[in-house]
């Protein structure tokens, strides 16, 4: 899915939704990764220009999960340590955005480069 408008970013909430209630995720685990989601294709938008995002339902035997990877060509993150340290922000909110998502999913991967960009896959297991 595309991430160029704020529209955009209510689309990718209501996929995530719709393949959480599938893939028989809890209410709580859906609201986690649907947050989760709209943090990211939110950062996607304002902080990268744009990009994209996948999703993938995982069946793993008995384990389910959704994996949502998120892809912009912005300016990239030169500090990605210092950008996960709760209350780091350079849009005057909370500082709370990569943080915050981290914790509301099960595992959380960000790389990301200077000039070229950043790829933050996330993953949620019911």
């Amino acid at each position: 899915m595309s991430i160029n408008t704020s529209a955009d970013v209510v689309l990718v909430r209501q996929a995530v939704r719709q393949f959480a209630v599938e893939l028989g995720f809890s209410l709580i685990d859906q609201t986690k990764i649907v947050t989760a989601a709209s943090e990211l294709a939110r950062n996607t938008l304002d902080y990268g220009g744009g990009g994209t995002v996948k999703l993938e339902a995982l069946d793993e035997g008995i384990r389910r999960g959704l994996r949502l990877t998120f892809e912009d060509s912005g300016p990239g993150i030169p500090n990605i340590d210092l950008a996960l340290k709760d209350g780091f922000t350079t849009g005057g909110g909370l500082g709370m955005g990569l943080s915050g998502t981290k914790r509301l999913v099960n595992e959380f991967n960000i790389v990301s480069h200077v000039g070229e960009g950043t790829c933050i896959t996330i993953t949620k297991w019911k």
